[in-house]
């Protein structure tokens, strides 16, 4: 293929950071023709004929090949990609909230017509994940894909856990730092990642899943009395999202939860913005997968890896199918539950509990809960409820 023409819609940090380096690294063959932003006199370290208020410029341009897309908007993101794939463009991607919301309509417009649907960049920054599991793991079975990922709230517990901060002075520390947006609620609250567990099933085990049959619980509930607990069970506290099949490859259950992860995992050790995730499997056993999870030159690192393979031709084959996820939620996992000294969780909630503790301030109750009463349960809700899962496998 000839020098790729690319038409870039947002020039933030990493739509600036893919133009510096498709500027200096010519022999990757692809250049940046047009830039479609929304302030056209802001300040940009690049030439001003480049940029542009009109999508158009864009979406109608023949001369260009690829799109790529890296707004926040998942609204104004799908409208891009909609139109650009019908028009013959293929498109990549870093917007996980339109991937996961719009996945099927977005993979049946690449398919009608003929053209590549790409976004390594929405899930785990420079982890390549996804071209893993379509590729590496496509014919084996799948027992489990779980891990962090997440780099604002992994920053966030590393600091509450190392540091003994509160979570306002981790909070503030992760934006200051730029992990954390301004407005943090979809990292905190378990929503990010959960739309980022939706892609990995996809690919995983052929499911498409929407948000709602996720269990997840964010990490703003978690109490000073939780990281004690996991200290004097030398262990750690992450956010992971965790996908579980069957021994026929079947998706049973999907999570975003706080987890105790014992100190000698992988997972224990991936701290601040790293992410890591762990794909178990039949025949490969164990893999671990590490790296940065967000910023610019991890993201941009997985936008070019995608521009690299649309020269070619690349594309997603989802070879375990496309099929809605029907949840089953009838296993059971162990989970402890603190609460303050006042409050009064039903202890029906559990199969069996297993261990007991009352406090002046804090109270927690360990034992096997089964997941669809979980889901069903209004402790997932309530901010003053911590809902830890321990990690088994």
């Amino acid at each position: 293929m000839s020098t790729i023409k690319i038409g870039l819609f947002g020039f933030g940090v990493v739509g600036e950071g893919i133009y510096q380096v498709l500027e200096q690294k010519a022999s990757l063959g692809a250049e940046i023709k047009k830039v479609v932003i929304k302030q056209k006199d802001k300040a940009r370290n690049a030439p001003s004929h480049l940029f542009s208020l009109n999508a158009n410029d864009i979406l109608e341009d023949d001369e260009i090949d690829l799109v790529v897309e890296l707004i926040d908007d998942s609204a104004a993101a799908y409208d891009i990609a909609e139109k650009a794939l019908k028009s013959g463009k293929s498109v990549v991607s870093a917007n996980k909230k339109m991937i996961a919301e719009k996945h099927k309509e977005l993979i049946a417009l690449s398919r009608e017509n003929g053209v590549s649907f790409l976004y390594e960049a929405a899930v785990c920054g420079s982890i390549p994940i996804i071209r893993n599991l379509e590729e590496y793991f496509d014919n084996d079975l799948l027992h489990s894909v779980k891990g962090i990922v997440n780099g604002s709230t992994n920053y966030i517990l590393s600091r509450m856990l190392k540091e003994g901060e509160s979570f306002d002075v981790a909070l503030k520390s992760a934006k200051e730092s730029g992990f954390a947006e301004s407005d943090p609620y979809l990292d905190v609250e378990g929503v990010d990642a959960a739309y980022k567990l939706g892609i990995i099933a996809l690919h995983a085990f052929g499911k498409r899943v929407e948000l709602k049959d996720i269990i997840r619980k964010g990490i703003t509930s978690l109490h000073p009395f939780d990281f004690q607990y996991a200290k004097e069970k030398r262990s750690s506290i992450k956010l992971i999202a965790k996908s579980v099949g069957n021994d026929n490859n079947e998706l049973q259950a999907l999570s975003v939860l706080p987890s105790f992860v014992p100190i000698s995992e992988p997972l224990a050790q991936t701290n601040n913005e790293f992410n890591g995730v762990i794909v178990k499997s039949s025949l490969a056993d164990e893999q671990f997968f590490y790296g940065k999870g967000a910023g610019r030159f991890p993201t941009s690192s997985a936008v070019l890896s995608d521009i690299s393979a649309f020269k070619y031709d690349y594309r997603y084959e989802y070879k375990k199918g496309i099929e809605d996820f029907i949840p089953q939620n009838n296993t059971t996992a162990s989970f402890y539950i603190s609460f303050n000294g006042d409050k009064d969780v039903n202890k029906d909630l559990f199969e069996r509990i297993e261990e007991s503790f009352t406090g002046r301030e804090r109270s927690y109750l360990l034992g096997e809960i089964k997941l669809s009463k979980l889901l069903a349960s209004e402790v997932l809700q309530d901010p003053e409820i911590s809902v830890i899962q321990l990690q088994k496998d």
